[in-house]
């Protein structure tokens, strides 16, 4: 489905659970960029990633300190496409999986791995 419906949901998802974080996790996370996009078009950019992902964290943690080039800035993408394949289309199901997935690569953000991730029911 590439309609907008995933985008309209996805937006929705994101912005209800970073508001139900605690305020200091809430305000760190400000300084991640969030992107829910299509594989598919990442793929076209031939871009090299795994393309069954459904997140990814990339660039600096707040472990790392700041950023020293712009490629080190700290981004969350969400892959809208794989999600809702991963999720047999049924909405709800989207819905709990892109709120999972976002936790689960913050938590990438907070400077966790996946050990850490995964001890904190982070996904």
């Amino acid at each position: 489905m590439r309609d907008g419906r995933l985008d309209t949901l996805a937006a929705s998802v994101i912005s209800e659970t970073l508001h139900s974080l605690p305020t200091t996790v809430r305000e760190a996370a400000k300084a991640c960029v969030i992107e829910p996009v299509f594989m598919s078009d990442c793929i076209a950019c031939r871009e090299e990633i795994e393309d069954d992902l459904l997140g990814l964290f990339e660039g600096c943690s707040l472990l790392d300190g700041e950023p020293g080039t712009p490629d080190q800035l700290p981004r969350i993408r969400l892959f809208l496409d794989n999600l809702w394949d991963y999720t047999e289309g049924n909405t709800e199901t989207f819905k709990d999986e892109v709120r999972v997935t976002l936790l689960h690569e913050l938590g990438h953000y907070l400077g966790y791995d996946e050990e850490q991730v995964e001890e904190r029911g982070l996904g």
